[in-house]
């Protein structure tokens, strides 16, 4: 495979965050980010673009290309065709996210999100001056599962406003099922809750399991629902800064419109974007069949050499959520990975309410990396053992 070519030795002379910020020892596994080469027909757009030495203000006039392509990317892969001209575009899944929080939203209200939740999107609840309202997922023999009739007493009892829905599920993997999606959007039309859908990770759903869009249950939910997308993980272009969000209900667009203008995507992030969505599905393929063996191989290490730690393989992303609680290594063991095993993986902490004693292992890498990841995680945890006999 020809992702397996790469190494930890060229990987560290990449810029970004995540080789560029540990120490040289440390073979890093928590910003999510993927290691693999950016798509060609993506760079070969970016490039193309450049050497027409334009940069100047895009003619945009009624919107981007990505409005068009959005729609019918939703058709071709979801079987959902949103209307164009109620697509938006914005630099990022968070920006997108605090613009529809303060517009459905006021000081005070709660705001419902299934925990435990990336980290930024609670934090920007509680700074924003609204309420958190938990929904816990919780590990069940058939995966993580969250209980829909305590959402609904929740809604009501905390005066929800707003349902912030990550489908599939960052850090649990979880890609939520008709039923589950459809008993929350009843809840949503009970208690009058605008659906904001982070929707980001849906095209690394590996099967048999499917991505459902919530806005294409029903044309009500529609109506009520903000579906928010982009290019940055299933890519690899995070720093593009580029993102769309569908906004189904009108006086959401209203005041949308009513804001002052900008911040703007740039021309740059719009091309790599447009070149993902309509050139890049062989590489998107290539790598979807990647991840799927390296989700695997981390279900056969653990389970032979770390039964300690529980998994349960994620059924989209390439993020595994690792309950590390039974090797008592307190409510933070990535600490402790990072110290003894100088592999640096995602707190759970970060992730509360219920991220104590859980780690996030990004497995969008190499192969044999991965693997060196794994024997350090592992040869650590067999030394800690033979310290304590």
């Amino acid at each position: 495979m020809i992702f397996d070519r790469l190494d930890e030795r060229t990987l560290r002379f990449r810029p970004g965050v995540k080789w560029s910020s540990p120490a040289p020892d440390v073979l890093p596994a928590s910003i999510a980010d993927m290691d693999f080469p950016v798509a060609e027909p993506i760079l070969a757009s970016v490039r193309g673009y450049l050497d027409l030495g334009d940069l100047g203000y895009p003619d945009w006039t009624v919107g981007s290309p990505l409005r068009r392509a959005f729609a019918q990317r939703m058709n071709a892969r979801y079987g959902w065709l949103p209307a164009e001209e109620h697509v938006r575009e914005f630099t990022d899944v968070t920006h997108a996210l605090r613009t529809m929080l303060e517009l459905s939203t006021r000081p005070g209200d709660g705001v419902a999100l299934h925990t435990p939740a990336f980290g930024p999107f609670p934090q920007m609840i509680a700074q924003l001056g609204r309420r958190l309202v938990p929904l816990p997922m919780t590990g069940t023999p058939a995966g993580w599962a969250f209980d829909a009739d305590d959402f609904a007493r929740r809604a009501a009892r905390e005066k929800c406003r707003a349902l912030v829905l990550v489908n599939p599920h960052n850090p649990t993997g979880r890609v939520f099922t008709r039923a589950e999606l459809l008993a929350l959007g009843e809840i949503a039309e009970r208690h009058g809750l605008t659906v904001i859908s982070d929707d980001l990770h849906a095209d690394l759903t590996f099967a048999p399991h499917r991505h459902l869009p919530f806005a294409s249950l029903d044309p009500a939910l529609e109506a009520r629902t903000v579906t928010i997308y982009g290019a940055s993980k299933a890519y690899n272009v995070a720093g593009m800064r580029c993102a769309v969000a569908h906004v189904g209900p009108s006086a959401l667009r209203e005041k949308l419109a009513a804001l002052p203008p900008g911040p703007n995507v740039n021309v740059l992030g719009m091309r790599a974007t447009l070149a993902a969505w309509t050139e890049a599905s062989d590489w998107l393929d290539t790598v979807v069949g990647y991840l799927d063996h390296n989700r695997r191989l981390i279900a056969g290490v653990l389970a032979e050499r770390l039964p300690e730690i529980r998994y349960r393989m994620p059924e989209a992303t390439y993020l595994a959520w690792l309950d590390c609680r039974a090797l008592g290594w307190g409510d933070d063991p990535a600490g402790y990975f990072l110290e003894r095993a100088r592999v640096e993986l995602y707190a759970g902490t970060k992730y509360n309410p219920g991220g104590d004693g859980f780690v996030r292992l990004n497995f969008g890498t190499a192969t044999p990396v991965l693997r060196t990841i794994l024997d350090r995680m592992t040869d650590a945890v067999a030394a800690t053992r033979r310290l304590a006999s």
